[in-house]
């Protein structure tokens, strides 16, 4: 005896046997053995055979369990508690199709009673917040594919928030005494951020969870402001530059922060997205020397920059109705500046800076790079608004994110790259703030960046006067006629002068406190130029 021999023998016997004595008696022996093995009664077994002898549907009614019984449909109603129970105990499951309940069994039931077990018990007990998270969205999915009615759905996800309130997630939910139908609205909420790639939600991302008029009344009371989630402040209108989108709606960033610590999501890490800052009164002073049409637009810059200019400027620009957000590119050759010029009208400004880690932005969590681009940005936005003077955004070495977007992309990579690019996109064309990216490959630019930067400037290398003015600054005991000779043979960056500075005080200190000279600089110079061939290196320094 097995499950599959005893349930086929009981459905033999109950063709149209209109569920009489005689059937069970016949059947006894049968009906003891799958009751004693699964632990149910004799009429949940009865029931549980039909189903599985119309396991091959997955739309069964119960008119068709009547009709193989030979019964009328309403004696078979007065079971239905006996039908929940199957239902409770995952032997089948109910969904709805057309508007009519229909029933079936699932593969993992098949496959247990194959090996003639029952099914497996739920654990829904002393779960940690992913794996609650994970039965959550099996439910959510089941829902949606018809496999499970919104009723079950919602007496599993109260059996999980019961059986659960260790967790933080559980807990902190209950501090709100959320009505059941609110509790189900956060929910998707919070599976969509978890699970999707876009934590934007409409109306009908809502759908399989509930009825069109409940719908309509849960979307009339987001759009309006009215939903007692918004006036929790977990949920909250989408936003399309400074306009909110009232047909978009998405947890706010408190929600995000105070319910799903727990899941350790990237996204939300606040120690990683906040490593980047730069205090302004912590930037140290450097002079920087530029040719003389990048010094002009260095100084229009720095005034734009200043409080009082840059404020009117905002104003007067909202004013006319033009955006308010200030973009910048420094673009050129490596070791011109870039960076230290965004340091120096920091400081000289007063503004801290936002520094993004590209690499860190990206990751091998699907969806994850997206999210953290938005957080990021939704966290730059939080600094605007409680910062006394505005920060600067720094995207420093950008060629990894605004190099042209690969077309007819179809590696998961590429998608990533793109999708990025486009978050980026839409929110340099809504910034309200200051964004100042830094690259060494402008030619590889996407057009529609190069659309998007207010300013942009090109750090070419520095001209044999502003290399002879950086020899002095790094050296300030170098003669006149020596720093113009060092300038005059060397084509040198900033900050390769610096480097070969700092290579001289070094040797200084380990031997001695030597006056520097064009001719004592000469190997360190040549040192630095590894580009160049060894049959072309000179021997000595003669000018």
């Amino acid at each position: 005896m097995d499950i599959l021999t005893a349930l086929d023998a009981i459905v033999d016997a109950a063709k149209d046997s209109k569920l009489s004595d005689e059937f069970y008696k016949k059947s006894s022996r049968y009906i003891k053995y799958v009751c004693a093995k699964l632990d149910i009664t004799k009429e949940q077994c009865v029931f549980l055979s039909i189903f599985m002898e119309k396991s091959n549907d997955n739309k069964i009614h119960i008119n068709e369990v009547a009709d193989y019984l030979g019964c009328r449909t309403t004696h078979i109603l007065r079971y239905s508690k006996d039908i929940d129970t199957l239902i409770e105990r995952d032997y089948i499951r109910r969904g709805r199709y057309k508007d009519r309940i229909s029933y079936h069994v699932s593969s993992a039931v098949i496959d247990a009673f194959k090996n003639d077990q029952p099914m497996p018990s739920r654990n829904v007990e002393n779960l940690n917040c992913v794996d609650f998270f994970n039965r959550i969205s099996e439910i959510f999915d089941m829902v949606d594919d018809d496999e499970m009615d919104k009723e079950v759905a919602e007496t599993r996800i109260q059996e999980l928030m019961e059986y659960n309130k260790h967790l933080s997630f559980v807990e902190k939910i209950s501090q709100y005494y959320l009505s059941e139908e609110d509790l189900i609205v956060l929910l998707i909420f919070c599976h969509r951020f978890i699970t999707e790639n876009d934590d934007r939600v409409m109306s009908y991302d809502m759908e399989f969870m509930f009825d069109k008029s409940d719908l309509r009344r849960i979307k009339s009371d987001l759009s309006n402001g009215r939903s007692n989630l918004q006036d929790a402040k977990l949920v909250e209108w989408s936003s399309n530059g400074e306009m909110a989108d009232k047909e978009h709606f998405r947890l706010t960033m408190k929600a995000k922060r105070e319910l799903l610590d727990e899941l350790n999501l990237p996204s939300l890490s606040d120690n990683r997205l906040n490593r980047g800052i730069i205090k302004a009164k912590e930037i140290t002073a450097r002079n920087l020397f530029y040719s003389s049409d990048v010094t002009q637009r260095i100084d229009e810059l720095k005034q734009l920059l200043e409080e009082e200019h840059y404020n009117d400027i905002h104003a007067r620009l909202q004013e006319q109705g033009f955006r308010c957000g200030f973009t910048c590119l420094f673009y050129g050759a490596p070791g011109t500046g870039k960076t230290e010029t965004v340091l120096q009208l920091a400081r000289h400004t007063g503004r801290d800076i936002f520094q993004v880690n590209i690499p860190e932005i990206k990751s091998c969590w699907v969806g994850e790079s997206e999210k953290n681009i938005k957080a990021l940005f939704d966290t730059y936005r939080q600094k605007v608004n409680t910062s006394l003077i505005t920060p600067v955004l720094l995207f420093n070495e950008a060629d990894a994110i605004i190099g042209k977007r690969q077309e007819g992309a179809e590696r998961a990579v590429d998608k990533m790259e793109n999708s990025i690019q486009n978050i980026i996109l839409q929110e340099m064309e809504n910034l309200d703030g200051i964004l100042i990216a830094t690259t060494n490959l402008a030619q590889n630019m996407d057009k529609a960046f190069e659309r998007r930067f207010l300013y942009k400037i090109r750090f070419d290398k520095p001209t044999v006067e502003a290399r002879t003015a950086i020899w002095r600054e790094m050296l300030p005991t170098l003669e006149m006629d020596d720093a113009k000779k060092l300038a005059e043979r060397y084509d040198f960056s900033g900050s390769q002068i610096e480097n070969i500075a700092r290579h001289y005080a070094i040797d200084a200190i380990l031997h001695g406190n030597a006056v520097p000279t064009a001719e004592n600089l000469a190997s360190h110079c040549d040192s630095e130029r590894i580009n160049q061939s060894s049959s072309n290196k000179r021997i000595g320094f003669t000018f």
